[in-house]
């Protein structure tokens, strides 16, 4: 047997979004599985494979960054190769191909399945012939519910292909064969879905992706038993739109039967739900949500903006009240429930009343955590050709008027919750410092919590009382002892 440190070795690079990171997770098993050693310095790395982010200008230019320094390790190190994959390089293809040097290879999603022959190929000197890109809504029917039946030879990235195509799948002992584990913290990100049916006028991400397509039930659980058996604490389930899931296995509520199913694995503590619909919430995800044992009370909600005309513009729906009902209801049924969302300001037609309105409603909603973000044109989407652009200098303006506001006022959310007691997931132990996330804080980008008073190990939940904030982290007081303390005994 050959040893593994004779294997061609890769290094993988994961920009963007969670679901990239579980992309991520699916080719570095299938490379594993193809006879590949995974890496983690770049110049011990016989290819580099950066996996992309075409979401919005600035990822895009993020990921030509990224391939031109990966590049740099062909002259520094053993690499041989550089290959694009992911959201970049599946929407450009072969223009991508055609106008970066740097990569000698640009995959799309249709080369997954196969992804250690493809970089075998290019290491061998091959030649690849990047795709042609198309809208990938099209390769399914229009009809959620015929997807699945029609889904044989369509590449969905993280999805089972068919029976024989296990990603979760192991031998009796030993590593899952197609998904490997990045990383070793106590979080890992588990896709529900793929793909987006909504039609959201400034968004490219359905062109790409793809229609909705639901994991089923099954897979879901078992790449969730197997991630309790190597570590995972906390399973965040990612998709492009969370509250559909289920809508093309015919059961649009199948969310609320996945949830009670997860809790019971063993090994698993906090199940996180993300990117939610405000017009799809309903009752009874609200309460499968809050009731749910191990499902921390986390609500990501997508209102990307409040005035009801630029909303119509974006082609989504609600207003002020509704929003604020909904918050409402959901804190009526969780009082500490962390709740946050995105917005985005100088869509084409926004006036400054419109801006008021927006600032309005984020003043009456305290929510836990708010991403700001400035209008710009995307290409391929409705909002390109609408007018009303506004002057891209006022966007900036605008945007930090907003953003400097949602600060603010998430601080002074973070600041009401002094005194309270919250169950903690410790992350990292940094110069001594212990911290961790709350239960209503979302991986990366709403906050932290330091822990004071005692030690604790990576991985532990702890009990804990808030005693100060600095901006939207939290300092806390633990209270007491690990809850796996005996378990780890």
């Amino acid at each position: 047997m050959t040893a593994d440190t004779d294997l061609t070795s890769v290094h993988l690079v994961t920009l963007g979004c969670a679901r990239n990171d579980v992309d991520s997770a699916e080719l570095a098993g299938r490379l594993a599985a193809g006879g590949f050693r995974l890496v983690d310095d770049p110049d011990a790395a016989d290819a580099v494979m950066v996996n992309t982010c075409g979401f919005i200008e600035q990822a895009k230019k993020d990921s030509i960054d990224q391939i031109i320094e990966a590049a740099d390790h062909k002259e520094t190190g053993r690499a041989k190769a550089v290959v694009a994959v992911g959201c970049m390089a599946e929407r450009y293809g072969r223009e991508l191909a055609d106008n970066l040097d740097e990569a000698d290879a640009v995959l799309g999603f249709d080369d997954y399945t196969d992804i250690a022959g493809r970089l075998q190929s290019i290491l061998a000197g091959e030649k690849h012939q990047s795709h042609v890109p198309q809208d990938r809504r099209k390769l399914l029917p229009i009809s959620p519910v015929a997807r699945q039946a029609a889904r044989a030879g369509t590449t969905i990235p993280g999805h089972a292909a068919g029976p024989a195509d296990d990603l979760t799948g192991a031998p009796a002992s030993g590593p899952p064969v197609l998904r490997h584990r990045i990383g070793n913290g106590p979080m890992s990100p588990l896709k529900l879905a793929s793909g987006c049916d909504r039609r959201c006028s400034f968004c490219a991400i359905p062109s790409f992706r793809g229609a909705y397509v639901s994991r089923t039930p099954d897979e879901i659980v078992a790449e969730a038993e197997w991630m309790a058996t190597v570590g995972v604490r906390e399973v965040f389930l990612v998709s492009e739109n969370s509250s559909s899931y289920g809508k093309d296995l015919g059961d649009i509520r199948l969310l609320e039967s996945l949830l009670p199913r997860l809790s019971e694995i063993d090994g698993l503590d906090w199940i996180r739900v993300s990117y939610l619909q405000p017009a799809e919430m309903r009752p009874g995800l609200i309460e499968a949500m809050v009731t749910t044992p191990k499902v921390v009370p986390y609500f990501d909600l997508s209102f990307q903006h409040a005035a009801p005309g630029v909303l119509r513009r974006m082609r989504r729906f609600g207003d002020p009240e509704q929003f604020l009902d909904l918050i409402d209801r959901v804190r009526a049924a969780a009082p500490t429930a962390g709740i946050r969302s995105n917005v985005i300001v100088g869509f084409p037609g926004e006036t400054e009343d419109d801006v008021q309105t927006l600032a309005d409603f984020l003043t009456a909603a305290r929510l836990d955590a708010v991403g700001v973000f400035g209008y710009s044109d995307e290409e391929g989407t409705e909002a390109v050709g609408l007018d009303g652009h506004v002057d891209p200098d006022e966007v900036t303006a605008r945007a930090d008027r907003l953003r400097d506001l949602a600060d603010s006022l998430v601080e002074q959310r973070a600041e009401d919750r002094i005194g309270e007691r919250v169950e903690v997931l410790v992350e990292s132990i940094e110069d001594g410092e212990v911290i961790g996330r709350a239960a209503h804080q979302g991986p990366e980008v709403d906050g932290s919590t330091t822990l004071v008073g005692r030690t604790a190990e990576i991985g532990d939940l702890v009990e804990a009382t808030v005693t100060e904030t600095a901006g939207v982290d939290l300092y806390a007081r633990i209270d007491g002892p690990a809850r796996d303390t005996e378990r780890r005994s």
